[in-house]
């Protein structure tokens, strides 16, 4: 699950050979396909992955509250680790959004919020939406990436930095 992965113009390169079975060197032979976008990135976890990871850290959550020494505790708000931070932000009603980031990144609080004001605005505002499901919302997909875009080119130290 943590291996890095490879995409040429959105194809995921597995070895020689993208996802849809065309060979990288004869693709990046051929002048027609440039420009070539190149990105590289971590494997995409499955929804049961996701799934599995939500449901251990609600466990972890629901244990750091009670074992908390403060009265009152709300739980975890952040993990972190050497090469990332997980950020945790639960609404009034209990739904918990995170966020895995850099630990020098800054504002994750701030995109924590406009997530949650996305996820108001776009999810339950749609009558097609049940609760605990999967969003199934273009609105809501094209606002959360515009979110992480505006978030991600903040940079590891916040504006200005």
């Amino acid at each position: 699950v943590g291996h890095a992965v490879l995409a040429i113009n959105g194809a995921e390169v597995n070895g020689r050979f993208t996802a849809d079975g065309k060979d990288v060197l004869e693709f990046l032979g051929n002048p027609a396909n440039y420009p070539v976008s190149i990105r590289f990135g971590r494997h995409r976890l499955s929804s049961n992955e996701k799934l599995m990871l939500a449901s251990m850290f609600h466990s972890l959550f629901a244990i750091g509250s009670q074992l908390s020494p403060e009265v009152g505790s709300s739980g975890i708000e952040m993990l972190e680790t050497d090469t990332f931070k997980l950020h945790c932000f639960q609404t009034l009603t209990g739904i918990k959004f995170m966020v895995l980031a850099d630990p020098r990144q800054a504002g994750i609080d701030s995109l924590l919020r406009k997530i949650y004001e996305i996820y108001s605005d776009f999810a339950l505002k749609n009558p097609f939406y049940s609760l605990e499901m999967p969003i199934r919302c273009e609105l809501f997909d094209q606002n959360l990436k515009l979110a992480l875009e505006v978030a991600e080119k903040a940079g590891p130290f916040g504006p200005g930095s």
